[in-house]
């Protein structure tokens, strides 16, 4: 069985002075702050290597993705006949295996049977390139034939 440790009265440490002040906040108080850093050695010929194999940047899987839901998606004949145009922004996200989750239109084009088949356009896609989060990606409806 350990002892009981006694602690001193407040009396006690008035009657020891500002000594017996300062020895209490020493021993309260946390490690001591490092020392002042000195001026760093320029780094001369080190090589970096990244430890994660290289591989397209976010920006180029994000493009990846737009252009792959735009191929996949089908105008709905209804839409074209009487001549419904717009841009449904959906929000989702992609797991590892390349899986869209959670598709949602987080701006509507205006137009249901649009953002309908906007929705439908990420299940025709297919397995897209993983992005960690959520995305908001436009799937633009035009019935102007697309530009070189």
């Amino acid at each position: 069985m350990r002892p009981a440790v006694q602690r001193r009265p407040a009396a006690w440490v008035r009657r020891r002075g500002l000594l017996g002040v300062c020895v209490l906040a020493a021993l309260g108080a946390g490690p001591a702050p490092p020392p002042p850093a000195r001026a760093a050695d320029p780094v001369v010929d080190v090589a970096f290597e990244d430890a994660l194999p290289g591989g397209p940047t976010v920006d180029a899987r994000l493009e990846e993705i737009r252009r792959r839901l735009q191929a996949a998606l089908v105008y709905p004949p209804i839409a074209r006949r009487i001549g419904l145009e717009g841009t449904a922004w959906l929000r989702f996200e992609i797991d590892r295996e390349g899986a869209a989750h959670d598709v949602a239109v987080a701006r509507s084009s205006g137009h249901a049977v649009l953002d309908r088949a906007a929705r439908q356009t990420v299940g025709r896609a297919g397995r897209l390139p993983w992005v960690y989060g959520r995305i908001e990606v436009p799937i633009r409806f035009s019935l102007d034939p697309p530009r070189s």
